[in-house]
């Protein structure tokens, strides 16, 4: 243990230390959320601005800090390069200061492995163990793939990240720098649910059987759909984000993994976000296990477990089912994520089905999130072929094995009352329906 601490104590330095081996044209790379290394992406900032360094970019993903360098002045000198967007990224994006990297969330590992090597690798982590190691904590995405291809790594040790038993883990011996940085992590807002988001969640309830094994996403409907589970029994949970209302069906009793066919016992994750109380929950706690998304998110693992249910969410769906998830026309809003993973693992599952959920207007009902075509430029996120069940608070539309006419007319079912004529005559009109 006195060796692991002396080797600690020789690397620990201040965030300006670190920044200055930043150079002019580094990769850099950053996990999701709550694992992202604030303190020192302020410092390299605040570094590049104060001198001629330039043409440093970042990849990272689900951004949950105010990163100096999503704000706008810094093109060409420091770019954010997103694999999901939230928050600054999505406006750096469309500002045009920052870019995308496409892909499903399942795939990012290999694009790591094959197509970049990194200049460094900064996280977040647990305070080191008495074995001398650190915990990736919350995230467990793509960061060994990062590690493994990163010429040095960087570690912002806070004592606030959980300590995640099953998941990722850093020893002092291979890391460059440590930087003490102890701060609350990023939460999100508690989330209201409203008339809709509740119907939503209890059509959807409706359709899950006990034993079931569930992957939620994040925002109002799947916390909807979480409360609703609540009088459920021995369901499982294998997910790409861990939330609050997890945690809830966990300690109610209605998650119990005991039916899963894969990892009895255990909630399955890849990364974690959104109140303390999850963080408290990971912390020591042997039966969340925080994986890699190749495997968490590959459908071939997702359909080894039986009965499971995929909800996701959708920005608009056009009448021959096609989902788009990730833009408002040609406006950038996040990214493709792990939604077709789900789809399609919950789809190839025995017994499963995936939800694709969303209320069905915008701007207090002047807009159809169902719609004839998608807007211009939309980007299609699940294709039609993918597709399984669209839900508004107006009913469940199936769509998988169904003709465009069958899908159009369960479309125009459950769109919103105001838009139902309209919905029709385009379809007639374009020769979808007689």
């Amino acid at each position: 243990m006195s060796d692991y601490k002396a080797l600690y104590e020789s690397k620990r330095t201040s965030a300006e230390e670190v920044a200055k081996q930043i150079q002019s044209g580094w990769l850099l790379g950053m996990d999701a959320g709550p694992t992202q290394a604030d303190a020192l992406m302020a410092a390299i900032s605040e570094k590049i601005a104060q001198t001629d360094t330039k043409d440093v970019k970042v990849q990272l993903m689900l951004d949950t800090y105010a990163h100096p360098f999503l704000e706008e002045g810094w093109k060409g000198k420091m770019t954010g390069m997103s694999w999901f967007s939230s928050n600054g990224l999505r406006k750096a994006v469309n500002g045009g200061w920052a870019d995308v990297l496409p892909a499903y969330y399942r795939d990012i590992p290999g694009h790591i492995l094959r197509e970049y090597e990194y200049d460094a690798y900064c996280v977040s982590v647990s305070p080191m163990d008495s074995h001398g190691y650190f915990s990736l904590a919350t995230s467990a995405s793509y960061s060994e793939a990062m590690m493994q291809k990163s010429k040095r790594i960087f570690v912002e040790v806070n004592k606030h990240q959980p300590r995640a038993l099953c998941a990722p883990q850093i020893h002092v011996s291979e890391v460059a720098a440590i930087v003490e940085n102890d701060h609350l992590l990023p939460t999100l807002a508690e989330t209201v649910l409203d008339e809709k988001s509740i119907a939503i969640g209890n059509l959807i309830a409706e359709q899950i059987p006990d034993g079931a094994c569930i992957q939620l996403g994040i925002g109002a409907i799947p916390d909807a759909v979480g409360a609703a589970l609540k009088v459920k029994h021995d369901l499982g949970i294998h997910t790409e984000m861990f939330t609050s209302s997890m945690v809830d069906l966990i300690e109610c009793g209605a998650v119990n993994n005991s039916k899963k066919q894969t990892h009895r016992g255990k909630t399955v994750t890849t990364f974690a976000y959104g109140s303390q109380k999850i963080y408290d929950f990971i912390n020591d706690n042997p039966a969340i296990e925080i994986l890699p998304v190749d495997y968490v998110n590959d459908p071939n693992v997702i359909c080894l477990n039986d009965n499971v249910i995929s909800i996701n969410a959708a920005l608009e769906v056009d009448l021959f089912g096609q989902v788009c998830a990730e833009s408002v026309g040609t406006k950038h809003m996040s990214g493709s994520g792990g939604q077709v993973d789900y789809v399609r693992g919950a789809c190839q599952s025995k017994g499963g089905k995936s939800f694709i959920a969303f209320t069905s207007t915008a701007k207090d009902d002047t807009i159809s999130k169902i719609k004839n075509i998608l807007t211009p430029g939309a980007i299609v996120t699940t294709s039609k072929n993918d597709v399984d069940y669209i839900v508004t608070e107006y009913g469940i539309a199936h769509l998988r094995g169904r003709s465009l006419a069958e899908r159009a007319k369960q479309l125009i079912a459950i769109a919103h009352p105001n838009f139902r004529d309209e919905l029709t005559f385009d379809a007639r009109k374009r020769g979808i329906m007689v």
